[in-house]
Order: structure tokens, then C-alpha cells, then sequence
């Protein structure tokens, strides 16, 4: 993935044992996927506990690539 690509992705966060929360982001079949396994997934609507990013990332040619998210308000700045 990219750096945007990455922070854009939907996040989950393990809580204890199978318990694990996920944005409204995630694809469903991976929801069900995973309590057909046996684990107890939450679905949260409120984004504001999944952390928050930004990326600058240096390619191998000295390129700067940076990238900031929706979750927050934020921007990067390199030089």
C-alpha cells in the first residue's frame, strides 16, 4: 500500500480474548468471516479510538511521500 492507501484503510483494535472492535469501514464479509470463527466483533460507528497517523515516507530515490487521514485534522509538511 502506499502511505495514503494505509492510513486510509478501515482499522480494528483487539479489546481481550476474541474480542475485537472494527470501523464501519470493514467489509462485512470480513465481519462475518470472523465471527464464524468464534469472535465476538463490535461494528463502532464513532472512529475517534483507532488512533490517528500521519506518513512521511522517504522512497529509495530520496522522495518524500506524505500522507495524513480523515480521522483527525492534521497535514504533513517535509522539506
Amino acid at each position: 500500500m502506499n502511505p495514503q492507501a494505509a492510513l486510509d484503510a478501515p482499522r480494528w483494535q483487539w479489546i481481550e480474548g476474541k474480542k475485537v472492535e472494527v470501523e464501519a469501514q470493514v467489509d462485512p464479509a470480513i465481519v462475518e468471516g470472523l465471527r464464524s470463527r468464534g469472535h465476538e466483533i463490535t461494528v463502532k460507528k464513532d472512529r475517534s479510538t483507532f488512533g490517528r497517523g500521519q506518513i512521511i515516507w522517504r522512497r529509495e530515490d530520496g522522495t518524500l511521500v506524505g500522507a495524513t487521514e480523515g480521522r483527525t485534522d492534521g497535514t504533513v509538511a517535509a522539506f
